[in-house]
C-alpha cells in the first residue's frame, strides 16, 4: 500500500501499474500476433491463438465458480492445451499447483491434501492409470481432461477444448496484485518429504526479465521444451521466451532424434539440456544425419559437464555454452556460468549471481564470508519464495539472518564465480575427515564406463559414515565393481575411495533429472550393521 503522506497524498498506480504473470503473454501477443508461439511436431500455434484460448478456459473456470486464491492442480505433461491451461489459470487469479507426473499416487494426493486443492486439469493418458485415478475419485476431485492420447472419451470427463468453445476471448476482469499467491510447487523430495515452495506473480515475472536479459533473448530465439512444464526451470523457460516473442518446441520428455529434428524444422537457437542429453545426441548413429548450426547457444543445467564432454560438444555442435542454476525456492535461475569461461575452469563452477538476486557466502552464525572461504550459499532478491506452504518452522530455518539458505556448501572464487562443493546434508563425516560426495562423484564419472553416479554416507559402526557409491554403467559398456574401486584409488584420497560400490541397472531419479539419494540412504541403511571394517 501506498505511504501517502511519503507521496504527498498521492495514491499508487493500483492495477494499471500490476505485475501479473499473464500479462507476459498478453503484451507479447499485441506485439506479435501472427508469430509462432509453440510448436509440437508439425502443429503451429500462435500467440493469438494462445492468447484467445487462454481466456477462454480463464473464462471458463470463473463461470464454474473458482474464485480468485483457490487451489487448482494439474496433473499433465508437455502439450499446447497445458500451456494454454497455464495461462488461464494465472489469468483467473488462481493458485496453480502443478503435479509431478512420475510421483506415485500417493505422493500425488498427499500434494492435494496438503495444499487443498479440490479442482484439476489431467491428461487422458494419466487419468487411464488405474491407481492414479482412484486416488482422485477418492478424494472426491473435480476433473477436466485434456485430450493428449485421443482417449478422452473413454474418461467420462469434461474435454479442455470442448469446454472452452463458445467462452470470451475477452480476458475475464480480475484485480490480481503483485504479491498475490500464483502458484505452490513442491520441491522435488530428492531427500525428505516434499515442502511446497511458495510464489507471487512479481517473483516469477522478475526472474523472466532478468532471463531474458542475462540469456540475450530476442524474437528469433526458439528453445527446445522437453524439460517437463511442472517443474520451475521448464515453466521460466517458456515464459522467457513467450515474453520477448521467441519460440518453445515441446516434446514429453527427451528424444535425441525428436530433439535434433525439432532444432532443423523450427529453426531453434537455444537447445536446453542435461549432461546426459548432450552424451545422447552426439553419440547417436544418426547426429550427422542433421545440421544444428541454427544454434546459438546451448545451456546446460542440474549439474556441470564434465571436460571431454564439455569440449566435443562446444566444438560439434555449439561454442556458447552456459551453465544456469537455481531452485524451487528461488524461481530460476539465481546464477549463470558465461560462455567465454566455459574451458577456462572446470568443475562445479555455478558462475556468476544473476541482475535479479544478490549471492553470498555464510557461515553458521549469519556472518558474510569473503572470497575463497567455504560456507553456506545464500541469496536474496525479489524471485525468493514467500515461503514454505503452511510450514512457518521451515520458512524460519530457510530465510535466517535476512537471506535465502540454500543448503548447499559453495565459495565464491577470485573472479567472483560460485563454486558447488556440496550439499550440507551431503556432506559425509566419515572417520573424523569431511568427504565432499561431490568429489567422489566427479572422480567417478571419469571411469569411461560410467554413466551416472551417486554417493553417500551409510551408517557404520567404525566409521560413523562409510562412503557409499552407486553407478549406472553406459549402455553397453563392461565394467565390475572392484575394477571402478582401484579406478578410485587411482583418483582419490584413501578416506575417499568408497568402501561400498554398487552397480545399479537404474538409479533413483525425479522427473526433473535430480538424483534421489534419499532412497538409495533408506535402500541401504542396514548395510553395514554389525561390521566392524
Amino acid at each position: 500500500m501506498t505511504n501517502l503522506a511519503a507521496t504527498g497524498g498521492v495514491p499508487g498506480p493500483g492495477r494499471i501499474g500490476r505485475v501479473a504473470i499473464g500479462d507476459l503473454l498478453k503484451r507479447a501477443a499485441v506485439r506479435f500476433p501472427d508469430r509462432i508461439a509453440l510448436t509440437d511436431g508439425a502443429r503451429r500455434v500462435t500467440f493469438t491463438e494462445l492468447e484467445h484460448d487462454a481466456n477462454r478456459f480463464a473464462n471458463y473456470l470463473v463461470k464454474r465458480g473458482l474464485k480468485p486464491g483457490e487451489k487448482i492442480s494439474t496433473i499433465c505433461n508437455n502439450s499446447v492445451e497445458f500451456v494454454k491451461a497455464l495461462f488461464g489459470i494465472h489469468r483467473a487469479g488462481l493458485v496453480w499447483v502443478p503435479i509431478n507426473t512420475m510421483l506415485g499416487p500417493a505422493d500425488m494426493d498427499y500434494i492435494h491434501d496438503h495444499a487443498g486443492v479440490r479442482f484439476a486439469l489431467i491428461d487422458d493418458s494419466l487419468h487411464a492409470q488405474a491407481d492414479r485415478r482412484a486416488a482422485l475419485e477418492k478424494r472426491g476431485m473435480q476433473m477436466i481432461a485434456i485430450d493428449l492420447a485421443g482417449k478422452v472419451a473413454a474418461t467420462g470427463l469434461e474435454n479442455f477444448n470442448d469446454l472452452i468453445k463458445g467462452q470470451s476471448e475477452i480476458e475475464p476482469d480480475i484485480d490480481i496484485d503483485d504479491r498475490d499467491l500464483a502458484m505452490i510447487i513442491y520441491t522435488s523430495g530428492t531427500t525428505s518429504r516434499p515442502k511446497g515452495a511458495m510464489h507471487c506473480h512479481l517473483a516469477v515475472v522478475m526472474a523472466v526479465m532478468s532471463n531474458a536479459i542475462e540469456m540475450k533473448l530476442g524474437r528469433d530465439d526458439g528453445i527446445t521444451g522437453q524439460f517437463p512444464l511442472f517443474h520451475c526451470a521448464g515453466h521460466v523457460l517458456l515464459l522467457s521466451y513467450l515474453s520477448v516473442g521467441g519460440r518453445m518446441a515441446l516434446m514429453r520428455g527427451f528424444d535425441p532424434v525428436v530433439c535434433m529434428e525439432a532444432i532443423v524444422r523450427d529453426r531453434l537457437t537455444v537447445f536446453v539440456g542435461l549432461s546426459l542429453m548432450y552424451q545422447a545426441i552426439l553419440d547417436h548413429p544418426r547426429r550427422r544425419e542433421f545440421d544444428l548450426s541454427n544454434l546459438r547457444t546451448c545451456i546446460y543445467t542440474m549439474a556441470p559437464m564434465g571436460r571431454p564432454l564439455l569440449e566435443r560438444a562446444m566444438a560439434d555442435m555449439c561454442p556458447n555454452f552456459v551453465l544456469s542454476s537455481g531452485q524451487t525456492e528461488m524461481y530460476p535461475a539465481t546464477t549463470m556460468s558465461q560462455p567465454d569461461r566455459q574451458l577456462e575452469r572446470f568443475g562445479n563452477y555455478w558462475g556468476e549471481s544473476l541482475i535479479v538476486n544478490e549471492t553470498a557466502i555464510m557461515d553458521d552464525n549469519g556472518n558474510l564470508l569473503p572470497r575463497g572461504q567455504v560456507g553456506e550459499l545464500v541469496h536474496r532478491g525479489p524471485n525468493v519464495m514467500m515461503g514454505y506452504f503452511k510450514d512457518p518452522k521451515a520458512t524460519e530455518e530457510a530465510r535466517k539472518y535476512g537471506w535465502h539458505h540454500t543448503g548447499d556448501l559453495a565459495l565464491i572464487d577470485e573472479h567472483g564465480e560460485v563454486l558447488f562443493l556440496d550439499r550440507k546434508k551431503d556432506m559425509i563425516k566419515s572417520g573424523g575427515e569431511n568427504v565432499a560426495s561431490v568429489k567422489i562423484e566427479e572422480a567417478l564419472l571419469a571411469h569411461p564406463a560410467v554413466q551416472n553416479a551417486a554417493v553417500v554416507g551409510l551408517p557404520h559402526p567404525q566409521w560413523g559414515e562409510a562412503v557409499s557409491a552407486f553407478v549406472k554403467l553406459k549402455p553397453g559398456a563392461q565394467a565390475d565393481e572392484a575394477g571402478i574401486a582401484e579406478h578410485c584409488r587411482k583418483h582419490l584420497g584413501g578416506f575417499q575411495v568408497p568402501k561400498l560400490i554398487r552397480i545399479l541397472e537404474e538409479m533413483p531419479m525425479t522427473a526433473t533429472g535430480k538424483l534421489r539419494k534419499v532412497e538409495l540412504r533408506q535402500a541401504f541403511s542396514e548395510h553395514f550393521a554389525g561390521k566392524g571394517v
